[in-house]
């Protein structure tokens, strides 16, 4: 449950910086934190997850480009775009988390703060990035 915490904190820093066009810093996520009084591995996580994913933007959102046909992302609502950002960055970057662990969290997070199409459409879209990343589990060579 922690990370899930983490994946939801997440996922506010990083719309908040999708739409305010920013990158993170020190300042965001002081601010950020004065709200909110997780513990310590809740928030390093968090901080991870952002950092991450900002680190590798540019890879990132070519994987889901390359996945997604016909979607731009500035077509994508803001919560879809950002939920795949992560979950591409957990997919690509994240050895120690399993696949199907940052799907289905992935898909949790779009269903809960997305549309009713938005669990739908980042499940497709994410198996799709493990795909072309070469990411199969042993459950799927079966």
């Amino acid at each position: 449950m922690k990370r899930r915490k983490a994946r939801e904190y997440a996922l506010q820093l990083l719309f908040q910086l999708d739409i305010r066009k920013e990158k993170p810093g020190i300042t965001l996520f002081k601010r950020f934190w004065s709200e909110y009084d997780p513990d310590d591995e809740v928030r390093a996580f968090t901080e991870e997850i952002v950092k991450g994913t900002f680190k590798h933007l540019r890879a990132i959102d070519e994987k889901i480009l390359a996945s997604a046909k016909n979607w731009s992302l500035d077509r994508m609502a803001s919560v879809d775009r950002n939920v795949l950002r992560m979950a591409a960055y957990e997919i690509l970057y994240r050895m120690d988390i399993p696949l199907s662990v940052t799907i289905n969290e992935a898909i949790e997070l779009a269903k809960k703060y997305g549309t009713d199409d938005s669990g739908a459409f980042v499940n497709g879209i994410l198996d799709s990035v493990a795909r072309l990343a070469g990411k199969v589990e042993a459950k799927d060579l079966r």
